[in-house]
């Protein structure tokens, strides 16, 4: 399964904007955006003083959308197929279907800090949806279908410590959560104004419709 190995926070720096990437650690005075805020490379402080084309727009645009979800070119071009063949607004669909990726949402229902985590916890086989363990993070939960923690897994130091912060974490309205049986479902496919990322999604459809 191909994923980035590089180094996460070079990722930030270059959309010049935090993606979140690495949980707490970004909320933290270790954030080397924070330090950095600049694009990396040798020319890189020079960079803001550049004029963007309309491309290099929806260029970024795509690239910061596929470093928050964590997806390749190839796997990202076709979410945005499908998304064109559904009914609706095709950026829109397209959102939804990256924020109903398995890694996406045990990450929002809080049981890992961040997505990179949560790929992670999924590919180690800690989660099961419907009843039946599941370790890929891409797979697409439908609505009303039950993430839930495997009981071997709540053995697992980490899996405790993240219970344990679990009634802490803030959960979106279209998802639910029982914090004491470790298990979320979703509940509804959220809207466009429920999906917190600051992402325009219309650059991108220019994009690929170029």
């Amino acid at each position: 399964m191909a994923k980035y190995v590089g180094p996460v926070c070079r990722q930030c720096r270059r959309e010049g904007v935090k993606l979140f990437l690495k949980g707490e650690r970004c909320y933290s005075d270790k954030c080397a955006f924070s330090r950095r805020g600049y694009a990396p490379g040798q020319h890189g402080q020079g960079q803001g003083r550049k004029k963007v084309s309309e491309y290099g727009l929806q260029l970024r645009e795509k690239q910061k959308a596929r470093r928050i979800y964590g997806v390749l070119e190839r796997q990202f071009r076709s979410y945005f197929e499908k998304a064109e063949r559904q009914k609706g607004i095709t950026g829109e669909n397209l959102l939804v279907l990256l924020e109903r990726r398995l890694d996406n949402l045990v990450y929002r229902m809080g049981f890992a800090s961040s997505r990179t985590q949560a790929r992670q916890l999924v590919m180690h086989g800690h989660f099961e949806v419907g009843g039946r363990r599941v370790d890929i993070p891409s797979y697409l939960v439908r609505s009303g279908e039950v993430i839930k923690v495997c009981e071997k897994s709540k053995e697992s130091p980490l899996i405790q410590g993240i219970a344990q912060e679990l009634p802490h974490k803030t959960i979106p309205t279209w998802l639910n959560v029982v914090v004491n049986d470790l298990s979320g479902s979703l509940v509804r496919y959220p809207s466009r104004e429920e999906m917190d990322v600051s992402i325009q999604e219309h650059l991108i459809v220019e994009l690929y419709s170029r």
